[in-house]
């Protein structure tokens, strides 16, 4: 068995779950974990997120649940509605970091919405990437380069097709697979506990 986490980066309740987890691979360090892009903000959703009226509403609700903090420099960031969240430049990003390390996955995801959610950083920048990067003891050249290639946008579509695959709706999804089963083990938030409990 293995988890699989579906996340997207411009999320606020991935960002809310980062926590739990990262508290769960540390509590069951015998379960790999495939980290995987979602696709939130493509296509006709890639507008600036003054068109999302919900999104401090939302995060108030995150913090509340989850603790998650949503720092100054990120609410400069989209405080005249103009910032753009794209997706698929943050699936290349995270693609790129989880190539670096894959065995750390779970890890970078968490810093990469750090990087966003506190420290205002947009996730189209490639010096986004070389930061958290270097932040962790990577190649942030390696990473930049990765995040570039004309072959990183078909890498974001297959993680958007394997989230697909495993009929995710909604993010974030943790899930635990097996051959021939998929459970459902948080869908949105969850604590610690609640993920252990059913994963037993």
């Amino acid at each position: 068995m293995k988890l699989v986490y579906v996340f997207d980066a411009y999320c606020g309740w991935s960002h809310g779950f980062a926590r739990t987890l990262l508290e769960v691979a540390g509590r069951r360090p015998d379960l790999p974990i495939e980290v995987v892009s979602g696709g939130l903000f493509t296509g006709p959703r890639r507008v600036p997120i003054r068109r999302f009226g919900y999104v401090q509403g939302a995060n108030a609700q995150i913090t509340k649940l989850t603790g998650a903090e949503f720092g100054d420099a990120y609410q400069r960031l989209i405080a005249d509605g103009s910032f753009v969240m794209d997706s698929e430049a943050a699936a290349r990003g995270f693609a790129a970091l989880r190539q670096a390390a894959p065995e750390r996955a779970a890890e970078l995801a968490a810093a990469l919405q750090h990087a966003f959610y506190v420290d205002g950083r947009s996730l189209s920048d490639a010096d986004t990437y070389r930061a958290v990067a270097e932040a962790a003891g990577l190649d942030g050249d390696a990473v930049v380069a990765a995040f570039l290639a004309p072959e990183a946008a078909a890498t974001a579509q297959a993680d958007f097709a394997r989230s697909a695959t495993l009929g995710v709706t909604g993010f974030p999804t943790l899930l635990a697979v097996t051959d021939d089963r998929i459970t459902v083990l948080a869908s949105g938030n969850a604590t610690a506990d609640e993920v252990i409990r059913r994963l037993s």
